[in-house]
């Protein structure tokens, strides 16, 4: 074993010593982060407006504080870029985190000195936890690529600007800059293509053990990988271990991920953000993420099916239930309050706190009063993949309320296969009765003949990247939105159907 090996695994039990103590004291955690925001964050513009001063619990937070989304805390934020101080936290942004807005434009995240620390921290525990969970070391002394957003930063009113992937780039710590690939010239070539290229030709010849990205994204990588080498990935990379990855579910990659790998790895699943780092599956025993509640965040949680009811509840984490969907909410040490992040979240586990996530509160199907959401569409294709021959490489699921004729409304999967279920009727049953079973709403529907059953919409080969290519969003830390309440995305993928 070598050095770095020895030194890993010491550290990994240090590290994994700390988050057992905090998670098995999950209260009182949260309680003295969410007292040591409000203290600090007393004397800035936003704590006077919203008099900090006068907060001693929650309820006088959820009184005095209203949930915000981007465009509400916009006003704050241009404060901040107009020069100045003191505006959502002491001082000013180190960075300002660019992610794409529906509504706003870009958006401007505010990163602290205290929540980039957080963020890097949970990066590198995510990882140590599973070393002292498997006592695997091997893969440390190997290659690692993370595959990420250009780390060039631009400057907005004098803080530096860039992805949050690019930012975090320049915290790679010191111990692992001799392992990381690719180059940093390479990372910052903007265009994906041609960037995903030069990956292969600085990657394939070397000893790859950690791969980590968007599962969409390195789908791509691997499939070029194979195309140019004739080699399955496994083999190319004979000690490749361990896939890290966040931002979208696994699952529907996984079999179209071991045919290409042609063999099983172990996956880290993250849940980071420009907002925060907010969990990572701590045991390969299960898929639930431990929910970091010592790392700058204050959670609140709102039932997802009350998000947008006059008398929703503002939930802490002593009072959330397992199994109910919740929408996210978050306050930090980078000057979020009361922020929503549009993300659900499921409670598979209470000690310790651990979530899945379930989709995000505004992608939703409801054109009818189904309530269909991302969790329930991606088990419904896991459980027909797994049923049938067929592999998947990308999907999206909308509604279509104009449908020819004489015919009933229903819900449309669009969906990109690597190998087609040779029973492909059989296949949409299993997703129609998976889907019927998990959402009553959905199956009052369809047995009331308000809905007709789901049909499927085939797109070409690579049609999902093309897609993304044309709307600007191929690669870096883009991803395909799995279900919408309006036919943008299907109507965009329309000149790639079969």
């Amino acid at each position: 074993m070598s050095l770095k090996a020895i030194a890993a695994k010491w550290f990994a039990r240090s590290v994994a010593r700390k988050t057992s103590k905090w998670a098995n004291d999950p209260i009182n955690t949260q309680t003295k982060v969410f007292k040591n925001l409000i203290e600090k964050a007393q004397h800035t513009q936003f704590g006077k407006d919203h008099s900090f001063q006068n907060i001693k619990n929650h309820q006088d937070f959820t009184r005095n504080v209203p949930i915000r989304d981007y465009e509400e805390l916009k006003p704050y934020v241009e404060q901040i870029i107009s020069g100045g101080n003191d505006v959502l936290w002491p001082g000013k942004p180190k960075y300002f985190a660019k992610t794409s807005g529906t509504t706003s434009g870009a958006k401007y995240i505010p990163i602290t000195k205290e929540s980039i620390k957080n963020q890097v921290n949970a990066s590198r525990n995510a990882i140590l936890n599973y070393i002292d969970e498997t006592g695997n070391t091997k893969f440390v002394d190997g290659k690692m690529i993370f595959l990420q957003g250009s780390p060039i930063l631009e400057e907005k009113g004098g803080i530096k600007f860039g992805r949050l992937s690019g930012i975090s780039a320049h915290y790679v710590p010191g111990y692992l800059q001799r392992n990381r690939l690719p180059s940093w010239e390479t990372n910052c070539i903007e265009d994906w293509e041609t960037k995903v290229d030069k990956v292969i030709e600085e990657t394939e010849s070397q000893n790859m053990t950690v791969i980590a990205g968007i599962p969409s994204w390195v789908q791509m990588y691997f499939e070029k990988l194979q195309d140019k080498t004739g080699k399955k990935v496994g083999d190319l990379f004979q000690n490749f271990q361990l896939f890290i990855y966040g931002g979208v579910n696994y699952e529907p990659y996984r079999a179209k991920f071991e045919k290409l790998i042609g063999r099983r790895v172990d996956s880290i699943e993250l849940f980071p953000a420009s907002e925060g780092f907010f969990a990572y599956q701590n045991s390969q025993k299960d898929s639930g993420m431990l929910l970091l509640l010592d790392a700058g965040i204050f959670y609140e949680f709102i039932r997802a099916d009350e998000f947008f009811s006059e008398h929703r509840q503002r939930l802490t984490i002593a009072e959330v239930e397992l199994g109910v969907d919740y929408a996210m909410i978050i306050s930090t040490n980078a000057g979020l309050w009361a922020y929503n992040i549009g993300d659900t979240v499921r409670f598979v586990s209470k000690e310790p706190f651990k979530v899945v996530v379930s989709g995000r509160i505004k992608h939703f199907i409801s054109a009818f009063g189904e309530h269909v959401i991302a969790k329930e569409v991606e088990e419904a294709l896991k459980l027909a993949v797994a049923n049938s021959d067929a592999v998947v490489n990308e999907f999206s699921v909308a509604p279509q309320t104009s449908p020819e004729e004489g015919q009933l409304p229903y819900h449309e999967w669009l969906i990109e296969f690597e190998n087609k279920p040779s029973n492909l009727k059989q296949f949409v049953a299993d997703i129609e009765e998976s889907m019927q079973k998990q959402n009553s709403y959905y199956f009052d529907l369809i047995d009331g003949k308000i809905l007709q059953p789901l049909k499927i919409t085939q797109i070409k080969s690579g049609g999902f990247q093309e897609y993304m290519k044309t709307i600007g969003k191929l690669g870096g830390q883009n991803k395909v939105q799995r279900l919408a309440n309006d036919r943008k995305v299907a109507e965009g993928l329309q000149p790639f159907k079969i």
